[in-house]
């Protein structure tokens, strides 16, 4: 038979409400008595009901994690990260998929409000106003966007985007293009800002194609365009369309980068093992999920017991924390010198 909260409570010596506190607010147990009772329910194989602790505690130490697509490369090492950083902490996570749809993504966010203690929204793909409204109703994290009002942990990919596009001038390229990302994406609007400052700086020409999807077949799809464009550099949205397009390049006769430089985002693994390896953004993704669970986290602790939603700690800065991290350049083989003039039809 399983052992129990009073067989815990018997064999250290304290009350029932001790052992109960220690699962659930160890802080407020003396250390000592802690250990005690850590190492009986140790000793015993004790391990506290969850379910009957959030009736006692008003929480339930999970929480969701909602990302965009979790067949893209640049999602398993961040939910991987948020998923250890909040066993660390003795939560739960659940994580649930949105195919790049803004509906379904509304509708996991209800479906998940009453079972968790907070959501992470990944590159959420619904609108600001709605990411504002929804988090009434349970407390959210917002990563990979930018929400005024809501805690959030950003990826610098606009600084990003400046440092490709500079790459690409320092190799002689004036005739870039930017391959955009999904429409409503947050990533997609500050790698356009930020790239069209830094060509516009640099006296090249900057052609933005899309919005596309953030897929392989994505870039794939858009070779032919990029070829008649006449332009002698890329920066994809992400690496997968960046391997999309290096893909569909080379089925039409262009190699890369001695016709055509590429650049991706996210460095992704696969970024190192394409033939050319690729030439990408960095992006802090396993970062961003630890501090994205930490500020969740503290942003439970701060509300009163049983409380839900952003309202009830509106006043306390640390609610609308907004942390940026800083990516980087990985210079590797898909970029190169722009082609001499009249050598294809690219330098013609």
């Amino acid at each position: 038979m399983p052992a129990t909260i009073r067989d815990v409570a018997r064999a250290s010596g304290v009350h029932i409400s001790t052992v109960s506190r220690t699962f659930s607010a160890p802080h407020l147990v003396n250390p000592e008595t802690r250990v005690r009772v850590l190492a009986c329910a140790e000793d015993l194989g004790y391990r506290p009901n969850r379910a009957a602790r959030a009736l006692i505690t008003g929480r339930t130490h999970n929480i969701g994690l909602i990302v965009a697509d979790i067949a893209n490369p640049f999602f398993p090492p961040l939910i991987k990260a948020a998923e250890g950083q909040a066993r660390h902490r003795d939560y739960h996570v659940f994580v649930a998929d949105t195919n790049e749809d803004p509906v379904a993504e509304e509708d996991l966010v209800h479906a998940l409000a009453k079972q968790v203690d907070g959501v992470l929204l990944c590159s959420p793909r619904m609108s600001n106003s709605l990411i504002e409204q929804v988090s009434r109703e349970v407390p959210v994290v917002v990563i990979n966007r930018q929400v005024a009002g809501l805690p959030c942990v950003m990826m610098d990919v606009g600084q990003g985007a400046r440092a490709a596009i500079e790459h690409l001038l320092g190799l002689g390229h004036r005739r870039i293009a930017l391959l955009g990302g999904p429409r409503g994406s947050w990533t997609a609007r500050e790698m356009r800002r930020a790239a069209t400052a830094a060509a516009r700086g640099g006296g090249a020409e900057l052609t933005i194609l899309g919005p596309n999807q953030p897929t392989e077949t994505g870039g794939g799809a858009l070779a032919e365009q990029v070829r008649r464009s006449g332009v002698t550099a890329v920066l994809a949205y992400n690496d997968l369309m960046a391997i999309g397009l290096i893909e569909g390049l080379d089925a039409i006769g262009a190699r890369v980068p001695h016709d055509v430089s590429v650049v991706g985002v996210d460095d992704i693994a696969l970024s190192r093992l394409t033939r050319p390896k690729l030439t990408t953004v960095a992006t802090p993704t396993a970062a961003a999920g630890r501090t994205a669970v930490d500020m969740l986290l503290q942003l439970d602790s701060d509300a009163p017991r049983g409380a839900r939603g952003r309202g009830v700690v509106a006043g306390d800065r640390r609610t609308t924390a907004q942390v940026m991290l800083q990516t980087e350049l990985v210079v590797r083989d898909s970029t190169g010198p722009v082609p001499a003039p009249g050598r294809d039809g690219t330098g013609a």
